[in-house]
């Protein structure tokens, strides 16, 4: 018997004996499981079932509904949990397999063996894909293509509802401007806007739009709120956000997400101005549920309750377990703090039966949402019927194309034509495992296409292709530099591929240093000597600092981490099938001395030669925004209706934009707005509105902006009430700017 077939069996026994020794509850009589009784009727109306549901539960088994269990081995290593006695009454459990047989066993015992037959809710991080791996969400929004992200979680959903995960916890909307942060991957990048955008794209996409089909989960906003601006870029700390930069910043794609339909939300580790986001009454309870009318229920991150310990606000897990609860914060993860704690607070009337019940209501809501009254087990077919279908790798694909940005491409390298000898080199060309990205649920490497083989097959009976490694992605092995410079030197053009082990980024993994490792700088360095037309290619999960590198390559191409795809969108790029589309949603800086560095920054109250560095430029190597193509685009004059307007006017702005080339490509448009005069100072710039069309040779597309005052020009005052000014505002597109008066 293999090792895995041992974990299983280990698993099933001990599931088996913790519904024999679980809670009392679990001991009751079984008569309330009648089939006629109210909440068991699909029939009637979905609140009056919960209510039905509710009324029948006691003090227990309503606490054990406000917990989660881990059952398996987590691949974060952060995150590591015991595989504890399961009660048949827990209210969800993280389920890390992919095994529908051992997902039903487990949710058998709860049907039968509980008193009122409450299903469990199996949760899993599906961030970028289950089994069909896709790009890094920072990747993905690069693509500048919400449906095409939408399309990706849609695929992500099928494979994991098919395998018995019925909840995830994505979409990341923490919107962060640290790259020294390792979980800026799992974000959408730095602008509110877009990544309120990609909120509703991602939540449609896992959802849809019924979530008792089996092709849909429930998607969990996270991590409410300002986690990504965490001090110094480390995980775990505190960030310091005033009332007006939480409005208009961290906020707004929470409240896109929550306008989409999303079921859940996850608090963040941080504190958010000495008061932890687990303990945040303001934004958990007064701005989710009042302000926004918030339905679903909020869950803990890992242990995220007991950890009001450490930040100094719980004397002990009691206490912690009052002030989360309290807060808004409904299920408690792996800690046992609320099952351990919350029926002795509401005995002693510091937690009033009210907030249970009202917590209880909202994950009862979710189960009879999805179906599991009725569904509760999911069809038990082999891997090969549910994963990795064919269709699902063309839109990886497709996505991998979409977020991959040419940053540079001096004399017009790329495409390569007229290349009869290229030489791959570097410690990328050959390694599947660390394309995949952190977070890779249950993507396998042998999923992953490496460059290698995606090169060869591209350019076959076209190109001769060299491969020599030169170095190891770190440590100090050079042996192999000598023989990448004399690969080099027999080539007509290097593709040099550098990047980052996927754990280098993503949670707990924060870098002093964004650098790549010096071997790798070396082993470029050393190949420029031999005077060959170099293509850099970097797989990484943050911006870089290429301030050693850029000068030594002619291109560069930004693989980010691609997922399952692979090498396949870079060899597509170098030859030409691929036309680059992909604009960064994030800025890179020149070096990390110049973190934080973001595009919508506010203006400065003394500009050049003041307030700028002395020893190197102030700007960023890479703006927000930039990506190159193989196309050219002639943008018309910007087109506006008028130039006043009324604070209920609704203006469409168009610009006419042309494909000047004999190639077809994919455009963005990014519109922003500019308030110059304001009772607060906004930023220079603010996204407002973006549009990518395909385009081709000669062909004149109209790009159209409907401007709505109270939405686009207006700010968010410190309790988030929106503030329109009149006076003069500026809408910007590419070089262009439009000067528009609104009358009070």
């Amino acid at each position: 018997m293999n090792k895995n077939m041992n974990y299983h069996l280990w698993v099933s026994n001990l599931c088996f004996l913790a519904f024999g020794l679980c809670w009392p509850v679990a001991m009751q009589a079984k008569g309330d499981k009648d089939q006629t009784l109210p909440y068991k009727n699909p029939t009637i109306p979905l609140e009056q079932r919960v209510d039905d549901l509710l009324g029948r539960m006691t003090l227990e088994e309503k606490v054990l509904q406000l917990n989660q269990y881990t059952l398996g081995l987590n691949n974060n290593e952060n995150n590591q949990g015991e595989v504890k006695e399961i009660p048949a009454e827990i209210g969800s459990v993280i389920y890390f397999d992919q095994d529908p047989a051992l997902r039903n066993s487990l949710q058998q015992r709860a049907m039968t063996e509980s008193r009122l037959g409450i299903p469990v809710i199996f949760g899993y991080d599906v961030i970028h894909g289950f089994r069909t791996v896709f790009p890094i969400p920072l990747a993905q929004s690069c693509s500048w293509n919400p449906e095409l992200v939408k399309e990706s979680c849609s695929v992500a959903a099928r494979e994991s509802r098919a395998s018995g995960v019925d909840w995830t916890f994505s979409p990341m909307l923490d919107v962060a401007r640290d790259p020294r942060w390792g979980r800026v991957s799992e974000g959408y990048g730095e602008d509110p806007y877009a990544t309120g955008v990609y909120a509703t794209a991602a939540v449609k996409g896992y959802q849809g739009d019924d979530l008792t089909d089996p092709r849909n989960v429930a998607a969990c906003l996270k991590h409410y709120v300002g986690y990504g601006a965490s001090e110094a870029g480390l995980d775990y700390v505190y960030s310091e956000i005033s009332r007006l930069t939480l409005w208009n910043t961290y906020l707004p794609p929470f409240e896109e997400g929550v306008r989409a339909g999303v079921t859940t939300l996850m608090s963040g580790f941080n504190d958010i101005s000495g008061t932890p986001a687990t303990n945040n009454h303001y934004t958990l309870t007064e701005v989710l549920r009042h302000k926004w009318n918030y339905k679903g229920f909020v869950v803990s991150d890992w242990t995220a309750v007991e950890q009001l310990v450490n930040q100094g606000v719980a004397a002990n897990r009691r206490e912690a377990a009052e002030k989360a609860f309290m807060a808004g914060v409904d299920m408690d993860i792996i800690d046992n703090c609320y099952r351990d704690h919350l029926p002795e607070l509401v005995r002693e009337g510091r937690v009033p039966i009210a907030r249970i019940d009202d917590a209880v209501r909202r994950i009862l809501r979710l189960k009879f949402a999805l179906g599991l009254f009725e569904q509760p087990y999911v069809k038990e077919l082999p891997r090969q019927k549910r994963v990795l279908f064919p269709e699902y790798r063309q839109v990886a694909d497709r996505l991998a194309e979409e977020s991959t940005v040419l940053l540079k491409n001096e004399n017009g390298l790329l495409p390569l034509s007229e290349k009869k000898n290229i030489a791959l080199i570097g410690p990328m060309v050959t390694n599947q495992e660390d394309l995949l990205g952190w977070w890779w649920g249950q993507g396998m490497a042998e999923d992953v296409c490496p460059i290698m083989e995606a090169v060869k097959q591209e350019f076959k009976n076209k190109a001769q292709v060299k491969y020599a490694e030169g170095c190891d992605i770190e440590g100090t092995h050079r042996e192999g530099i000598a023989q990448a410079v004399e690969t080099a030197r027999q080539a007509d053009v290097v593709i040099v591929c550098l990047g980052e082990i996927r754990r280098w980024s993503g949670e707990n993994a924060p870098m002093a240093s964004i650098s790549l490792p010096a071997v790798q700088e070396e082993l470029l360095a050393e190949v420029k000597k031999a005077g060959k037309p170099i293509v850099l290619a970097l797989s990484a999960g943050r911006p870089l600092d290429l301030s050693r590198l850029e000068p030594l390559a002619d291109a560069i191409v930004m693989m980010w981490q691609p997922g399952i795809a692979g090498g396949k969108p870079l060899a597509g790029i170098l030859s030409g099938k691929v036309n680059p589309s992909g604009k960064l949603s994030i800025t890179f800086p020149r070096t990390a001395a110049q973190i934080p560095i973001y595009y919508n920054r506010r203006p400065a109250s003394r500009y050049a030669p003041l307030g700028h560095y002395r020893d190197m430029p102030s700007t960023p190597l890479y703006e927000f925004g930039h990506g190159l193509s193989y196309t050219t685009y002639e943008y018309g004059k910007l087109q506006v209706p008028s130039l006043v307007l009324n604070k209920t006017d609704v203006l469409t702005l168009e610009i006419p934009v042309t494909n000047t080339s004999d190639r077809e490509g994919m455009e963005t448009v990014m519109w922003f707005i500019n308030d110059p005069v304001c009772t607060v100072s906004r930023p220079v710039k603010e996204l407002k509105y973006f549009e990518k069309q395909t385009l081709r040779p000669g062909e004149t597309r109209t790009f159209r902006f409907q401007l709505n005052p109270w939405q686009d020009l207006s700010y968010r005052d410190e309790n988030g009430n929106r503030i329109l000014e009149a006076g003069d505002y500026y809408v910007m597109v590419k070089d262009q700017r439009v000067k528009l008066t609104l009358k009070d």
